[in-house]
Parts: C-alpha cells; sequence; structure tokens
C-alpha cells in the first residue's frame, strides 16, 4: 500500500484569480528572492566584483560539495533526523583516496568508484543503529564525526598527501569540454539553452496535470512571467560562464544532482515515502511504508553523497589534508533550513537546499571581497540562519 500525495484542497476557478495561489507559493519563492536581493547587493558593494566571470566560477568550485552535502542533508532532515558525521566522512573518503592514488599508485577512476562505495558502507553502517536499533541519530552521528574525524588523521599520519594526477583533479577544477574554437564557450551556452527549457517545460507540464486534476493553477500571464524571468537568469548565468572558461565540472555534477533528486522527490514512490515518514512516522507505518527500511537509505544516500563531496574538496585542493571537511556539517544543515527544510520533518525541497547553499556562498564571497573579517562573517551566518528558521516558525503558525 502506498501513501498518496496530500493535494491541494482548493479547487481551480473558471477564470479566478492566481492572488490566492500567489499567496501560497510567497515561501517557496522568498528565499529565490532573497537570493536575488543580496547578489544584487554584493554587486554593488564590490563594483561589480561579485558577477564578474572570473569570480562566478571561483564561487561554483568554492561551494560545489557544500551544495552536493546540502542536498543529502535536505532528504535526512525531511525525514525528521540529522547527521553530523558528513564532514568527517568526506575528510576520511578523502584521506583513503589520498593513500590509495598517491601512495599505491592505483587508478583513479577505480580510486573514486572505491571511494563513493565506501561513503555508502558508512551510511549503511550509520543508518542501521538509527533506523533499526532505535539509537537517535544525534548519537550515533556525533559517535560518527569522532570516530572518522580519528581515523582520518590514523590513515594520514597526521601529514598531507599529495599531489594528484591531472585528471583526478578535473573533479574539482576542471571545465567542461569546448568543441571548437572561439572567446564564447558554445557548449555552455547550449547547456543552459537546455536547462531552461526543461525546466519551463516540466512547469508545463505541471500546471496541465494541475487543471486536468481540478486543482488551483496560477493564471497563464503568471506563468508567462516566471517562464521568462527562468529563461533570463539561466541564459544570463550561462553567459557569463562562456564569457571565461565554460561551465565547471563541479558545477556540472551540482546540476545533475539537483535534476536527478528532484525528480526522485516529486515523481517517484521512494520521494513520497521520505517526505511521507518525516512528516508522521506512525502515520506512515500503518498505511505500509517501510519506515525503518526508508530511514535507512536515506542515511546510505548521505554517506555516498558526503564521500563524492569530500573526492571534490580533495581534488580541488589538490591533496589529502587531516584538517578537510571541518564544519561541513554546518554549512549543509544552515543550507538545508535556510532553504526551507523544517526541523518538524516532512518540508524541503532539494532546489531550496542548492538556493541555501548558494546563498551561504555568496554572502561567504561577498563578505570577503569586503574584506569582513571571519568573526563578523560567522556573526552574519548565523544571523540569517535564526531568521531563516523564524521565518519558517511564522509560517506555521499563521497557516494554523
Amino acid at each position: 500500500m502506498t501513501v498518496v500525495d496530500r493535494p491541494a484542497t482548493t479547487p481551480a476557478s473558471s477564470g479566478g484569480s492566481a492572488g490566492p495561489r500567489l499567496r501560497g507559493n510567497l515561501r517557496q519563492y522568498g528565499m529565490i528572492a532573497a537570493l536575488v536581493v543580496i547578489v544584487v547587493l554584493f554587486e554593488i558593494l564590490t563594483d561589480g566584483i561579485l558577477l564578474k566571470p572570473l569570480n562566478v566560477t571561483n564561487l561554483i568550485m568554492q561551494n560545489g560539495y557544500v551544495l552536493v552535502l546540502a542536498i543529502g542533508m535536505m532528504l535526512v532532515i525531511i525525514n525528521r533526523e540529522i547527521d553530523l558525521s558528513v564532514g568527517s566522512v568526506a575528510a576520511f573518503v578523502g584521506a583513503v583516496t589520498g593513500v590509495a592514488i598517491v601512495n599505491w599508485g592505483l587508478p583513479w577512476p577505480l580510486v573514486v568508484v572505491g571511494a563513493l562505495v565506501t561513503g555508502g558502507l558508512i551510511g549503511a553502517f550509520q543508518g542501521f543503529w538509527i533506523a533499526y536499533a532505535r539509537i537517535p541519530a544525534f548519537i550515533v552521528t556525533l559517535g560518527g564525526m569522532l570516530l572518522f574525524r580519528g581515523l582520518s588523521m590514523v590513515v594520514l599520519q597526521g601529514q598531507s598527501i599529495a599531489p594528484f594526477p591531472s585528471g583526478f583533479r578535473q573533479l574539482g577544477s576542471g571545465f567542461v569540454p569546448e568543441f571548437g574554437a572561439g572567446d564564447l564557450h558554445l557548449v555552455t551556452i547550449l547547456l543552459g539553452l537546455a536547462g531552461a527549457a526543461v525546466i519551463v517545460w516540466n512547469d508545463w507540464r505541471s500546471r496541465a496535470r494541475r487543471r486536468e486534476y481540478g486543482l488551483a493553477v496560477p493564471a497563464l500571464q503568471w506563468f508567462v512571467l516566471k517562464a521568462v524571468a527562468i529563461v533570463a537568469v539561466i541564459v544570463a548565468f550561462a553567459w557569463v560562464l562562456a564569457v571565461y572558461q565554460g561551465l565547471p565540472i563541479v558545477g556540472l555534477v551540482v546540476i545533475v544532482l539537483t535534476a536527478a533528486y528532484s525528480f526522485v522527490t516529486t515523481s517517484t514512490v521512494v520521494g513520497r515515502h521520505i517526505y511521507a515518514v518525516g512528516g508522521n512516522e506512525r502515520a506512515a507505518a500503518l498505511s505500509g511504508i517501510a519506515t525503518k527500511k526508508t530511514k535507512f537509505w536515506v542515511f546510505v544516500n548521505m554517506g555516498v553523497l558526503a564521500a563524492l563531496a569530500g573526492l571534490m574538496f580533495a581534488a580541488r585542493l589538490n591533496a589529502a589534508t587531516p584538517k578537510a571537511g571541518t564544519n561541513f556539517e554546518l554549512d549543509a544543515i544552515a543550507a538545508a533550513f535556510i532553504g526551507g527544510a523544517s526541523a518538524s520533518g516532512g518540508v524541503g525541497t532539494v532546489v531550496g537546499a542548492i538556493v541555501g547553499g548558494l546563498v551561504m556562498g555568496v554572502m561567504n564571497n561577498g563578505m570577503s571581497l569586503l574584506g569582513l573579517g571571519v568573526d563578523w562573517q560567522q556573526a552574519i551566518k548565523g544571523g540569517v540562519l535564526m531568521l531563516a528558521v523564524a521565518f519558517d516558525v511564522y509560517n506555521k503558525n499563521k497557516s494554523k
């Protein structure tokens, strides 16, 4: 027996206004609007440096691992759990990768596969104690944070290992290849146009399905306005990247993961189960959902993504270091909550996690360009996180 999606309760009206629907979407688009405001603010304050092609490229490369972790963390929080070990897992996987490639001379593609499997096994280890032994995730992952941080130091013996072969370094600092010559990276432009077309087409299909089931949809002019805005932003973003060296491979990985996980969470039974378990685990169990299995695989997935983040960070740094992964878990958790996750579970989207991660990344980058110290950066980011949580609580209370 499967859980059916909870449909909107407002019936579609003939020629009705999109006002109520638009007000319902304010929370969904609130952080996107906040991201735009933050980008515009820092673009002005930095005299146009923020959106220069080189800086945008660096912004993507510097925050790619956070965005990967944020996707996995969003699913964990939707499931009403938490994972404090992701930074240490990323460090441990990076350490093992460094030893295997640099010291043992193993082929890096084989090591990458092994590293992802290792991350999955770590996630399975922790997921077993959380899902089946019913030990709180906070305790299990806190232990994992200490365990794998210590193991990474043991593996590296307190020293950094470098350098990595050029093929492996492409994962953290490479670019999508260009076919042909010219000052503009045409492959990036084509990828941007294709991505915009896919997003608009999916929105149109979603609108058509809602109308088919008699559910409320925004007026056509709002849909057109939204589509034009999406296309404009994506094409402009692709153009900025194309002027430099094109789309970084890190960015391509994040885009592919975002598309894949968005599909899983919105259009598959597995995704509906994750939301159902996080929203009300007892009700989900009574509906026939294997709640323990769902929790277990959410942590397996988190382990794989933590391993991928560790690989990306090591490739960008061109070294495996004992200090890798420090505070990664805090950045991922903050990105998820800023992006719309709820501590009570059952709420959040993958796109929201990406938006939250970008908010954190743009703020870090912008404040660094302005010369703000780390102390003020931490204080401001903490304030933004508290405001995001307060906004979530306010919306919940208002909807009651």
